[in-house]
């Protein structure tokens, strides 16, 4: 038998039969149960699959951050291996049968059947195990690494932030420089949280080499617990237990974290009170690895308090055009495009938001609905006319502002800031001008007025300029807002530089505590006004020619009375008497011709200022000596000059000598300016050292020989200005001024039609020199003398700190026939804005090289025939200096 089936049957067939014959016919007979059992796993292992599925799903959704594990992905897809594997065994699965006989325990192809079996039994065992495994899963998702930051919601329309944006994120990013703490600092609404959160954004998308972006918003009450779980969140300490953890061990954890990570902390609006970074947990001594952190804030005495020495960025108001593309974003096309009128009406309304992102997003939302002209014509009336009455100015602008001002520590400082309200929009204030008004009201005293001056600057809520300072004008309309509306005790009355010609009815001045109607076109006063609470009353700059007689008698509190620049005004009014609270009155650039003896009544006056008013002839005897309480006299270019006085009991005759006697037994005085007239003139006033020391300008006029000489002018120590005029200077040298001081006060000079003077170079010994004039002054033949300076040199040990005109900016030289150079060598002049030279046909050459005045676009304004002829260091400096050329015509 064994010989019939060796026959048959090759080695390599009988093999597997003996294997069936010996235990392996389960792969047969047990074929039709084992796919049954199949198929059942395989639903069983979706159904866990679905399970898990759901599960990682519901965390992708609910859980920002949260992705599969890797191990979950992998048996996803051996899962959706395994199940097409048994749908083909599956689609086989009637074939085998049909190939089985004898009830199911042979089969007709025993090779067959035997292999596909044996595959149904391994891939149920596979699918077993799959399934068991999928059970035994604990974590399906997990979380993902965060990148270095993360992207922070921006407005959708930003403009005119490109070019600070730029130079903040250099600044961050330059690991050659010790830029650890940045701060970036202007007015509430210009847009500082913004540009911060654009820095932010940009870890999102350029390269850098930081491990992580912190962002934390701080608030006017800093909520230090919080800011420490923002710190924490970002560098993973966001479970329960580590929020219950103290103060000082979050702080612990935290310091640990960040001291091995290279990382920029962003801080958002930092107002005054100083954050201790270290008592967060911050490690600041990473800083000096490359570390940052970048803030926020509206006053630019934070940046100082966080450290930010260096590196600190002022954002500024935007452009027209920039401000024009934010408004049009956000009003946009559809509303713009409805009416032909539309466009220019939006730019006029755009412009009476000045510039500030938060205005002109608050206005432009307001208007996006507004399709008829007239609706935009009527914006333009209310914001020109009241901004806070506007649609959510209030609310939104003016609110945001008014936290700036109130955030100021006492009420002077609030006081001083609403005061600069009274003056004309776009004004610029002189500084010194604006002290004296904040003394005279009582808000400071001689020594903290620029204290204050420098806390509203760094404050933002007024601006630099030079000497001046100007509030931006939606800080006016605050300020404006905050008078009428908030603080009912400063009640103001403001009408300044819009053009009236009458003042207002006195009706509008009852109860009003200050009244502003400086820059207008008022010629009289002719009504009497009642007004017991008037402080202030500021008519500058106007056309008086008549105050009616009475029209004082009714103002007993009136502190402050500014006349200044009404050059009609010829005479005032004997009634001036009533005013016994007056602590301040100018006249100045008035045609004033004398003062009337009642004016001894002002026993309270601390200010008093007469200059430029050349028309004055009389002022009694014993009046100035009568204003006991005077703190600051100014009589620069009073009185006439070209007829000296001979009067008895006018202190204005020509010698001055009881003007001033009068002066040096004022007390309190502490600052003057003065016109001298004269030889006799100048002797007089050099018999009073105590007036020499609170003299602040000074004007030497007609004297055949000038008695002063430098060393009284470097001992007048708070002298600012200098003017010397129609006088013989053939004795003022500086040959014998080896041990002269420095005058580092002394900032303007005016030399004019002055005699015999070949130099000046006992300029040198004006470091902080300004403004230089010279004017007729045909012996001149230079302003700095080579041979003069060297010897100064060899006697005075100070010389060797000299750099000549290194804060000059103004030099005007005209009509010095004789001139031939300013100056041997070429000077850098870093501070130099314009050189005016005319009728000067000897000067040939300017003190100029290719590095002067660097980086400055200067202007130098002369004859075009001068021009031609002039001659150049060099071709580098000729080519520097053409564009700078501007014809003067003679």
């Amino acid at each position: 038998m064994g010989g019939i089936i060796s026959t048959f049957f090759s080695a390599d067939t009988i093999r597997p039969i003996l294997f069936y014959v010996g235990g392996q016919a389960k792969y047969i007979w047990g074929l039709k149960g084992n796919l049954d059992d199949l198929l059942t796993e395989k639903e069983n292992l979706i159904a866990k699959k679905l399970d898990l599925l759901n599960k990682v799903r519901l965390a992708e959704q609910t859980q920002p951050r949260a992705q599969r594990t890797s191990t979950v992905k992998l048996w996803f897809e051996r899962v959706d291996r395994s199940v097409t594997q048994v749908e083909g065994l599956q689609e086989e699965r009637d074939q085998e049968i049909d190939r089985l006989c004898l009830g199911g325990f042979c089969s007709k192809d025993l090779i067959s059947s035997y292999d596909f079996g044996k595959k149904v039994e391994k891939l149920k065992e596979e699918v077993i195990k799959l399934r068991e495994k999928g059970e035994a899963m604990k974590e399906v998702y997990e979380g993902v690494p965060e990148g270095a930051a993360v992207a922070i919601a921006v407005d959708r329309t930003i403009v005119g932030q490109e070019s600070i944006l730029d130079q903040v994120w250099r600044c961050i990013t330059d690991q050659k420089k010790n830029n650890g703490i940045i701060g970036l600092y202007g007015m509430g609404g210009i847009g500082k949280t913004t540009l911060l959160k654009q820095v932010n954004n940009k870890f999102c998308s350029e390269e850098h080499d930081f491990d992580v972006v912190i962002w934390s918003v701080v608030s006017r009450e800093p909520n230090l617990k919080q800011i420490q779980e923002d710190i924490g969140k970002r560098i993973g300490f966001s479970t329960d237990s580590w929020q219950r953890k103290s103060f000082e061990e979050r702080a612990s954890d935290i310091t640990n974290t960040l001291k091995h990570k290279k990382f920029v902390l962003l801080l958002d609006d930092i107002w005054e009170s100083e954050i201790d970074l270290t008592k967060l947990g911050v490690p600041l001594q990473t800083l000096d690895s490359g570390s940052r952190i970048v803030f926020t804030t509206r006053f630019e005495g934070t940046c100082g308090k966080m450290g930010a020495h260096k590196n600190r960025y002022k954002v500024f108001c935007l452009g027209d055009d920039d401000a024009w593309k934010l408004f049009e974003g956000v009003v946009g096309r559809y509303v713009l495009n409805k009416h032909p009128d539309i466009p220019k009406l939006a730019e006029d309304v755009a412009r009476q938001c000045h510039g500030l992102p938060l205005a002109l997003k608050t206005v432009g939302n307001a208007m996006a609905s507004k399709v008829y002209p007239e609706e935009w014509k009527e914006a333009i009336e209310i914001l020109s006319a009241s901004a806070s009455k506007f649609e959510d100015m209030e609310k939104k602008v003016l609110s945001s502002l008014k936290f700036s001002y109130d955030s100021l520590p006492k009420d002077e400082l609030r006081s001083c800031l609403l005061y600069c309200y009274l003056f004309p929009e776009d004004s610029e204030i002189l500084k010194t001008e604006l002290i004296e008004y904040w003394k005279s009201e009582g808000f400071v005293d001689c020594s903290s007025g620029w204290g204050v001056l420098g806390a509203l600057v760094r404050a933002c809520l007024l601006e630099e300029a030079g000497d001046r300072v100007k509030m931006h004008d939606m800080i006016r309309d605050m300020a404006l807002w905050i008078a009428k509306e908030v603080e009912e005790e400063e009640n103001f009355l403001v009408r300044a530089g819009v053009g009236l010609t009458d003042a207002p009815k006195i009706e509008e001045w009852e109860g009003v505590k200050r009244i502003s109607l400086m820059q207008n076109k008022i010629q009289s006063l002719p009504q009497i006004p009642t007004c017991p609470r008037l402080q202030t009353l500021l008519l500058a700059s106007n056309r008086i020619k008549e105050i009616t007689e009475s029209f004082f008698q009714s103002l007993p509190s009136l502190r402050v009375l500014s006349l200044r620049r009404n050059r009609s005004l010829t005479e005032l009014p004997v009634g001036i008497s009533s005013l016994v609270s007056l602590h301040h009155l100018d006249m100045s650039s008035t045609k004033v011709r004398g003062l009337p003896q009642e004016l001894k009544a002002l026993v309270n006056l601390r200010y008093l200022n007469l200059e430029y008013t050349r028309g004055m002839s009389r002022i009694p005897q014993q009046l100035i000596s009568s204003f006991s309480k005077l703190q600051v006299l100014r009589m620069l270019r009073c009185g006439r000059r070209y007829q000296p006085i001979v009067e008895e009991g006018n202190v204005l005759s020509a010698d001055t000598e009881s003007l001033m006697k009068e002066i040096h037994s004022l007390e309190q005085l502490n600052l003057i300016t003065l016109s001298l007239h004269g030889s006799r003139g100048v002797e007089n006033f050099l018999k009073f050292p105590k007036l020499q020391n609170i003299t602040q300008a000074l004007s030497l006029e007609d004297c055949n020989s000038l008695p002063l000489n430098l060393f009284h002018l470097a001992n007048m120590e708070h002298l600012e200005e200098l003017y010397i005029e129609d006088s013989n200077l053939e004795d003022w040298n500086v040959d014998c001024a080896g041990e002269v001081q420095k005058m580092r006060k002394l900032h303007s000079v005016l030399i004019r039609n002055c005699s015999n003077v070949k130099d000046l170079t006992w300029l040198v010994f004006v470091p902080n020199l300004k403004w230089l004039r010279i004017v007729g002054c045909d012996d001149m033949e230079e302003i700095i003398s080579v041979e003069k300076f060297e010897k100064l040199s060899e006697v005075s040990e100070m010389m060797g700190e000299l750099n000549l005109f290194s804060e000059l900016e103004l030099l005007v030289i005209r009509n010095a026939s004789n001139l031939e150079r300013i100056y041997r060598d070429p000077l850098p002049f870093p501070q130099l804005n314009r050189i005016s030279i005319l009728k000067c046909p000897k000067l040939k050459k300017v003190p100029l090289n290719s590095s002067s005045a660097k980086g400055r676009k200067i202007v130098i304004a002369g004859q075009k025939e001068w021009w031609e002829e002039l001659q150049w260091e060099d071709q580098a400096t000729q080519n520097a200096f053409s564009p700078c050329f501007r014809p003067i015509e003679e």
